[in-house]
């Protein structure tokens, strides 16, 4: 008879899917749960808070932003990609977040405003498990620019670790003409700090 030294059972490896999903909900740990308000606006403080910091930097120290891609929440189909030479706006929403509402009218006004000075901006609508509120939301506000659906937060999953990531919601990152992530906030953003924000990118060539 032959004996096999063995250690512990090894339990079997979630899926990707399932692992994605997990590290979404970590990710955004408080947007949800028991304490979760309804999507059409409870009071309740069911988000992340934002640390209220705004991280900018230097053109020689950026890093590259990933393609973000996939499904609006209008269901059309939608890649950063495209936006490239454009200066980006990437606001990270959910239409059941108090301060996601109180931005949201600097957002529609300054886009408006400074579209014909290449910038381009692309919500990241999340924790939404209906589009539904999300494209009330959208309407309600006039939002003028897409948003893609991330429900789970899979999106967020591809800044690399350690680099400027969404870390609450809101959070707004500022990628400039050649895909590097030049600024973020942690915090809802009022007009005169996107402006501020985003004029020198517009200046930059």
């Amino acid at each position: 008879m032959i004996l096999r030294a063995t250690g512990p059972r090894r339990r079997p490896r979630p899926s990707a899917a399932v692992a994605a999903a997990v590290v979404g909900a970590l990710l955004l740990a408080g947007c949800g749960g028991e304490d979760a308000a309804p999507a059409d606006g409870g009071s309740g403080k069911n988000y992340v808070a934002g640390t209220g910091a705004v991280t900018e930097v230097e053109p020689g120290e950026r890093e590259p932003a990933p393609v973000l891609s996939g499904e609006t929440v209008d269901g059309e189909r939608l890649s950063t990609a495209d936006y490239r030479g454009d200066v980006l706006v990437v606001n990270v929403w959910g239409s059941w977040c108090p301060p996601c509402r109180a931005e949201m009218p600097h957002l529609v006004k300054v886009a408006k405003e400074t579209e014909d000075q290449g910038v381009r901006f692309v919500g990241i609508n999340t924790r939404d498990l209906d589009r539904v509120p999300a494209q009330r939301f959208e309407d309600d506000y006039g939002v003028p620019y897409p948003s893609l659906y991330d429900p789970s937060g899979k999106l967020l999953l591809r800044f690399p670790k350690g680099s400027l990531n969404p870390q609450a919601i809101p959070s707004t990152l500022f990628i400039d003409r050649d895909g590097r992530i030049a600024a973020r906030a942690l915090k809802p953003l009022g007009e005169e700090e996107l402006r501020s924000i985003l004029e020198p990118l517009i200046k930059e060539k």
